[in-house]
């Protein structure tokens, strides 16, 4: 159902559209799971993060750090409990979900991003195919289909 956040020129598959800052047209948007651009999630405690995957759960949200693959997915997976209010940004439970970059740009998220998108670039063979990551979803409780 999700790709990466970034160009699939690289990829082996393409479950989903390229995703890029580029492809923001508007910060006027309305279902959060046909996005195409790099989200940005703020946590109650303030803190941003950028979202490298999402799914729908059905308690809220599920979404993965950048580099989730690289560390302790207990710690990089998360499931964000709530209803999914708004059009943009977008409201689940306590935290809130916005293009990156939209409304105010966060040069520091932007970099993170930055990195991840060359990261994966360079490193393509080493990012699980949409398969796998839709299968690791579905094992932390997403509403994920298996289509490649």
């Amino acid at each position: 159902m999700r790709g990466p956040l970034i160009p699939n020129s690289s990829r082996k598959s393409t479950p989903g559209r390229a995703r890029g800052r580029e492809n923001v047209e508007s910060c006027v948007m309305a279902d959060i799971f046909s996005m195409t651009a790099p989200l940005m999630i703020r946590l109650p405690s303030g803190e941003k993060r950028v979202v490298a995957e999402y799914f729908p759960h059905p308690r809220g949200i599920l979404y993965f750090d950048l580099f989730w693959h690289l560390s302790d997915q207990g710690k990089s997976i998360h499931l964000v409990q709530g209803s999914i209010k708004g059009e943009g940004p977008w409201k689940v439970g306590d935290c809130v979900l916005n293009v990156l970059g939209c409304h105010g740009t966060d040069p520091d998220l932007a970099s993170e991003f930055d990195d991840w998108r060359q990261y994966l670039m360079e490193n393509a063979d080493a990012y699980p195919a949409a398969p796998m990551v839709r299968a690791i979803a579905r094992r932390h409780g997403a509403l994920v289909n298996f289509v490649s």
